[in-house]
């Protein structure tokens, strides 16, 4: 063969080579639910924020070997049973060993790490497994995705204590864009990983073959043991090799229910092993309020007495310090800073901006052209994005508030206090009349007299009619609540122990604000066992 022709055919393989390379870094579909795995993957990463943490490289690696395990590490690895009602002794492996005595040894600390992070959600965990009818150690589930990391990302797109991918998330109710990543909230993405883990088991009738369909999809587990006639998903795994390479289980599937059954077998032997015992006393107590559309979530965590990274602890699913535009999503917060938390949703100061849109940058772009050609201020601008540094990049995203949202709420504050006004006027204005002689005349102050009659301005036309409250501050304030609690039932509750102005209002369904104004209090007012404490309700 000449040189010319060779050089050809060298050049051509190697191209060839070069493809190939980067077709094996594609992701392979792995069911028919994750049809969209590359696409979303593609997707996720226009949205990702700052605050994405990769796995743990503990969670990925393989072990090796096998490590020599003392007397008490033996007794636990052979012990009959991990609460499962799985008949693990069948099932003692060598992948099974070798994965124990990996987070015994080599990634104790790690493992450690993991259970220190898992206490807060484990019981509520087992409570929501428990109610649907499922073995309640499939609690262990998270270490082996996540290592119980609400805010993991694996390499194809993964996310969550859980790591949904986007399709199956949003598939079981999970919104996932640019504002949030529900699959990051422990709460809605367990209740959406029971549902998955009961639909996969009808499909196999097996909890094991279920736990792998969790990891390959179950579109590849189906046709793996319609291709093998297997019985189990410990018979699947010997008959792998007869797969093609097309249909076989990779090394992370076939692993990953030993590494599940070591896990189980470590977390009920804690104490014997030496790692310190779960309280289960210590999981997370905290209650769900709605965040309507644009709601500053940092003033929100302010008005709490609560600093940012607090805030976004308790609620890892929020992207942005400013929640969706279009839908009120769950916030999760303490109990004792609910009263204060239900004060500030309840004021027009929850939501300064309206209209808020993504914008991807051009090039060109700087914050200031941008804050000019928006009409917003650079420092709103660059708050709202939680940016310190002046420089952008083109192709990234940023959020542009637009305004009148608080105008538009207060807006329709003042037409309803109008209308009522209107409808119970007492006084008809006269020439030369100004709010202040008016406001005199019959012993209220003039912001009483605005507030009562939703006026903006001092501003009088003749003939107009206003609704003058009764002629003191002390008599206004009794008059515009009467007002408020017309054809309501008035109901004296006696404060029970444990109760709070939240939990009160709750009961009821009113608002905490108006339980606070019926009764003179304020955010930090307290009540206690015995008080009485006024309700009108419908």
């Amino acid at each position: 063969m000449n040189s010319p022709k060779l050089f050809r055919l060298v050049a051509l393989l190697a191209i060839f080579i070069l493809f190939a390379g980067c077709a094996q870094k594609t992701v392979t579909p792995e069911s028919d639910s994750e049809i969209n795995v590359s696409e979303n993957s593609a997707a996720e990463s226009e949205y990702k924020d700052s605050e994405v943490e990769t796995l743990d490289p503990e969670l990925e690696s393989t072990p090796a070997e096998t490590e020599e395990l003392t007397p008490e590490e033996q007794k636990a690895l052979l012990a009959s049973s991990s609460g499962i009602n799985f008949n693990l002794d069948v099932h003692d492996t060598k992948e099974v060993q070798q994965y124990f005595g990996y987070f015994t040894h080599k990634a104790r600390k790690t493992f450690t790490n993991w259970l220190k992070r898992s206490e807060p959600f484990l019981p509520y965990i087992r409570e929501v497994l428990s109610k649907n009818n499922i073995p309640e150690d499939l609690a262990m589930l998270p270490f082996a995705e996540s290592g119980y990391n609400t805010m993991a990302y694996s390499r194809v797109g993964a996310a969550g204590m859980w790591q949904f991918m986007p399709y199956t998330g949003r598939h079981f109710g999970l919104r996932v864009d640019w504002w949030v990543d529900e699959r990051r909230d422990p709460y809605k993405s367990t209740l959406a990983a029971a549902k998955y883990l009961n639909i996969l088991h009808e499909m196999f009738g097996d909890w094991y073959l279920a736990l792998a369909a969790y990891n390959a999809g179950e579109g590849k587990i189906g046709r793996a043991l319609k291709k093998t006639g297997a019985e189990d998903f410990f018979d699947l795994t010997k008959k792998n090799h007869k797969l093609s390479r097309k249909y076989r289980l990779r090394a992370e599937t076939k692993n990953y229910v030993p590494k599940f059954i070591a896990i189980s077998k470590i977390f009920k032997n804690l104490e014997p092993l030496g790692f310190e015992k779960i309280n289960w006393n210590n999981g997370i107590k905290v209650e769900t309020v709605k965040v309507p559309g644009g709601t500053d979530l940092l003033a929100l965590a302010k008005a709490c007495d609560m600093k940012w990274n607090d805030f976004h602890t308790y609620n890892p699913h929020f992207r942005r310090q400013v929640s969706p535009p279009d839908a009120a999503i769950n916030a999760y917060l303490p109990l004792q800073v609910m009263v204060k938390a239900s004060s500030y949703l309840e004021s027009p100061r929850s939501r300064p901006f309206a209209g808020y849109k993504r914008y991807k940058i051009k090039k060109g772009d700087s914050w200031h052209r941008i804050a000019h050609n928006n009409r917003v201020p650079v420092s709103v601008l660059k708050s709202v994005n939680n940016r310190k540094s002046n420089l952008i990049k083109p192709g990234q995203f940023i959020m542009i508030p637009g305004k009148g949202s608080t105008a538009s709420l207060y807006t329709r504050q003042v037409t309803k206090t109008r209308r009522t006004a209107q409808s119970r006027a007492n006084y008809r204005v006269r020439k030369g009349d100004t709010l202040w002689d008016i406001a005199s005349r019959y012993q209220v102050s003039v912001n009483t007299l605005k507030r009562s009659n939703g006026l903006r301005s001092s501003r009088l036309k003749i003939g107009q009619k206003l609704y003058i409250p009764d002629n003191s501050a002390k008599s206004s304030r009794s008059s515009k609540v009467k007002a408020g609690t017309v054809n309501n039932q008035l109901v004296k509750y006696k404060v029970r122990r444990g109760d709070n102005l939240y939990g009160i209002a709750r009961r009821f369904g009113v608002k905490v604000s108006s339980l606070m104004k019926w009764n003179r209090l304020n955010s930090k007012s307290i009540i206690r066992p015995g008080d009485r404490i006024k309700v009108y309700v419908q």
